[in-house]
């Protein structure tokens, strides 16, 4: 059963190395983050289960340990999904005795969310395991996926990765779109008032031609909080760099 649920956006640019001079323009997002996470683990869940947005690559499960980098971003930085920083992957030492890394699994969503639960001080003794979801997936199937996470154990907690709209203003990846706006509205009073309904009812193809990214990850978690007498949070609504960026918690 879905015992609690935090919502956090999946841009690169979360990241502070990656953001570089620009890092402090989302510090207020960063740290509304943080506050989702820690409140995830206050619930005490048995096993979190981080689910986001993911190219044909990077879907399907994902251990605990299992890595992702941002090296693609000309940064030099790795993570590891709720790993030990002592536990190293298999397959030998290197020249200095340490342990290397599994080469990079994760999609970016997922790495972001590692990054997250690393800085937010999640514990490693509660078991983590990640799901990248295609963008194509059918809202029926996300929701019968959430149903199906929902059931695996008494006390379930997801991490929801993903981003609103990429079309909010004229500098927008997508340029403005004036759907995205209400689109983006619509997501946010939901995730506040944790209407199941209203996320399994986003409009799929609206959601594509919007570049909502989040939209099939947001309607797994419909899925696992159908029944779940879940009350909502919204920490964070707003639309840095033209995209809808959302920070929310569910919890009883």
């Amino acid at each position: 059963m879905l015992i609690a649920a935090a919502v956090c956006p999946c841009p690169p640019l979360l990241v502070p190395e990656v953001a570089a001079g620009a890092a402090p323009e989302l510090d207020g997002l960063r740290a509304a983050c943080a506050e989702a996470v820690r409140a995830l683990a206050a619930a005490r869940p048995e096993c979190l289960i981080v689910v986001g947005p993911a190219e044909r690559a990077g879907r399907g499960p994902h251990a605990q340990g299992a890595s992702g980098s941002f090296r693609g971003f000309g940064v030099e930085l790795d993570v590891r999904l709720a790993a030990p920083a002592a536990d190293g992957a298999s397959g030998g030492d290197d020249a200095a005795g340490r342990s290397p890394s599994p080469p990079p699994s994760l999609p970016l969503s997922l790495a972001v969310a590692a990054w997250l639960l690393e800085h937010a001080g999640w514990d490693p003794a509660v078991p983590v395991e990640g799901l990248g979801v295609g963008e194509p997936l059918a809202a029926e199937r996300c929701i019968e996926v959430g149903r199906e996470l929902a059931g695996r154990a008494e006390r379930i907690a997801l991490l929801v990765m993903g981003d609103g709209t990429a079309c909010r203003t004229l500098k927008a990846p997508g340029y403005l779109d004036e759907r995205a706006a209400p689109f983006d509205a619509e997501v946010a009073r939901a995730l506040a008032a944790a209407d199941t309904g209203a996320l399994a009812a986003l409009d799929e193809e609206l959601a594509y031609e919007l570049k909502a990214a989040g939209r099939a990850p947001l309607q797994v978690l419909a899925g696992a909080a159908e029944g779940a007498p879940l009350k909502g949070e919204l920490r964070y609504d707003e639309a840095p760099y033209g995209v809808g960026y959302f920070v929310a918690s569910w919890s009883s």
